[in-house]
């Protein structure tokens, strides 16, 4: 295996475990790296910068995910818990290779986001590996 594939695979190993890693600026505001390609309300973003924050603070419990030139997108959480959370973090479902944002963690609460079943069939099927069967008629 080359050094450059074996050093993506053991952060990925060791990222999804832990989740993303954040910096709090604000109370819903959150900065973080993402080291991999993932799917966020409905989009998929490349690796790299992120500020994810609410679209109007007091309203609504909307965010948006901002790429730093990378690109953005909106989130519509299907749940919130106000309590804090200990340290801001990303959480990610990898499924067939595809990793989805699954939850926001900020110091303001918890959201959790919802993964369309559409894009979690398609991520399966195209994670699945098909073997033809032998057999005899």
């Amino acid at each position: 295996m080359k050094k450059p594939h074996l050093v993506a695979l053991l952060s990925l190993t060791c990222l999804l475990g832990l989740g993303v890693t954040a910096h709090a600026q604000t109370v819903d505001t959150v900065a973080v790296t993402v080291p991999f390609e993932f799917v966020a309300g409905g989009a998929t973003l490349p690796a790299g910068d992120y500020r994810i924050g609410r679209v109007n603070p007091g309203l609504n419990q909307e965010l948006a995910i901002t790429g730093y030139s990378k690109g953005s997108a909106f989130l519509l959480p299907e749940a919130y818990d106000h309590g804090p959370s200990d340290q801001p973090t990303l959480s990610f479902i990898n499924i067939g290779g595809r990793y989805f944002l699954s939850k926001v963690k900020t110091t303001g609460g918890v959201y959790t986001m919802p993964v369309p079943a559409a894009s979690m069939a398609l991520a399966q099927t195209k994670g699945q590996n098909t073997v033809p069967s032998a057999g005899t008629n």
